[in-house]
């Protein structure tokens, strides 16, 4: 069991750190701690999903709580039924992008509310080890189910401004998409690939932001004939896109372009995070929005969204989180936008992101280091003290003419790097000179 509670879910391998009796117990240890009565249980296509769900299912209503098991379903789903079904809590079975052998659990609160390891998972695992649950009901609850694709089609096909017909390829990556873009049918047309859900993911990993798995959908795209393609990951959280070329964009690109979507039909706040570039703040105030800034992790992202009314947040990593999705993600909510945008301005995708590619971005470079991780943000700290210092996450400093953020790894001796400039020459310098500092030994 060590190990497996983490910062933003409960995940591990199956079999080995996650069995079907720790899944009852955090069933137990869920509803003890957060005294819900109603939970929706939704579950991803790993083999494995089945036992887990059986076990924590008896936990939870032999604690008194009712089930509402919504079957295989994309995370978003799951955070949808969470907000119109009644529900005072929810939990997803998956492990996301992770190989086949791994599976856990991601926990919300009524609403989509995410539970994290500072608010809530700590808390339930010392349950689970303490076997601290509160006394067994009387009368246990009851497992029901129920279907929400027709009550989530329809809340995504309000969001659709399409001046013509949309045709795209997708990757389903053989994970939950195929559930994701049920809700898409009748806005859009698209070819797939790897649409047979299978839970051993056979083709490759199912993670856009390894752009080594999006190969096979640029050369799709590349055959002509899509307005742009998106990949999805392993629970459909999380999407990637390739321009009509099956160029690949950034994920704080796809930020700026959803942003002005929204943005075109009511003002308010939209969040981006940290490690995004320059271009992302200066097109959602080009728009008539308050850019924000956020720190990384989807439940710090939400929190703030929550704070302050804001209408969408995206993360480098290819959440997209929407006001009118519970502040949660939706995939389909993401791809709908985009084709919005393609349609709305009548230019094809890479011309309406070639103007913001003005920028140079080093990406995440992530160093293993033998030194203590917080020496080396001391280090950087004094070292950068005449830049504009704040601390959001990890160290940032911003300069006229480039910044940098450093952040440590909260589970293992890992420092993360992202740097952007306004030349390539001074990015590479700038980058070379940081990681030099990062890496030193002493």
């Amino acid at each position: 069991m060590a190990g497996i509670f983490k910062a933003y879910d409960i995940r591990g391998i199956y079999g080995k750190d996650l069995t079907d009796e720790i899944a009852y117990r955090i069933g137990r240890a869920f509803v003890t701690f957060v005294g819900c009565k109603r939970v929706v249980v939704a579950r991803d296509i790993r083999p494995h999903s089945e036992p887990l769900f059986a076990a924590l299912a008896r936990g939870i209503t032999e604690q008194g709580a009712d089930v509402i098991d919504i079957g295989h379903a994309s995370t978003p789903m799951s955070y949808f039924a969470n907000g119109t079904l009644g529900a005072d809590a929810s939990v997803m079975i998956t492990a996301s992008h992770n190989p086949p052998e791994w599976n856990g659990f991601k926990l919300c609160r009524a609403n989509a509310e995410a539970i994290s390891g500072a608010k809530g998972i700590m808390d339930i695992e010392m349950i689970v080890s303490e076997e601290a649950f509160a006394p067994k009901a009387d009368v246990p609850g009851t497992i029901t189910q129920a279907d929400v694709r027709t009550g989530y089609a329809a809340h995504i096909a309000q969001f659709a401004r399409l001046s013509g017909p949309v045709h795209i390829a997708i990757d389903f990556a053989n994970g939950m998409g195929f559930k994701e873009a049920e809700t898409l049918k009748g806005l859009l047309t698209w070819d797939g690939l790897y649409e047979e859900p299978d839970g051993t993911f056979p083709n490759h990993e199912a993670n856009p932001l390894e752009t080594k798995t999006l190969v096979d959908l640029q050369a799709k795209v590349r055959g002509g004939g899509y307005a742009f393609g998106a990949a999805y990951d392993g629970d459909a959280d999380r999407v990637g896109f390739v321009d009509e070329k099956g160029e690949v964009i950034s994920m704080d690109l796809i930020t700026a372009l959803i942003a002005q979507d929204v943005l075109a039909t009511r003002k308010g706040v939209i969040f981006y995070d940290l490690r995004s570039s320059w271009v992302v703040k200066e097109v959602i105030a080009a728009a008539g929005g308050t850019p924000m800034m956020s720190r990384v992790g989807h439940a710090f992202i939400k929190q703030q969204m929550r704070e302050h009314d804001a209408l969408f947040a995206g993360e480098l990593s290819g959440h997209y989180y929407f006001k009118d999705n519970f502040t949660a993600e939706s995939a389909a909510m993401a791809i709908l936008a985009i084709a919005n945008i393609v349609t709305r301005a009548g230019k094809p995708l890479s011309e309406l992101v070639a103007p913001m590619r003005k920028y140079f971005a080093s990406g995440e470079i992530n160093s293993h280091v033998s030194r203590d991780p917080k020496g080396i943000l001391d280090d950087i700290r004094a070292a950068y003290a005449n830049g504009r210092v704040f601390e959001l996450d990890g160290v940032s400093v911003e300069y006229a003419d480039w910044w940098f953020n450093v952040r440590c790894s909260n589970t293992e001796p890992l420092v993360r790097l992202n740097l952007e400039a306004k030349t390539q020459a001074q990015m590479e310098a700038k980058r070379d000179e940081l990681l030099a500092v990062i890496r030193r030994e002493k």
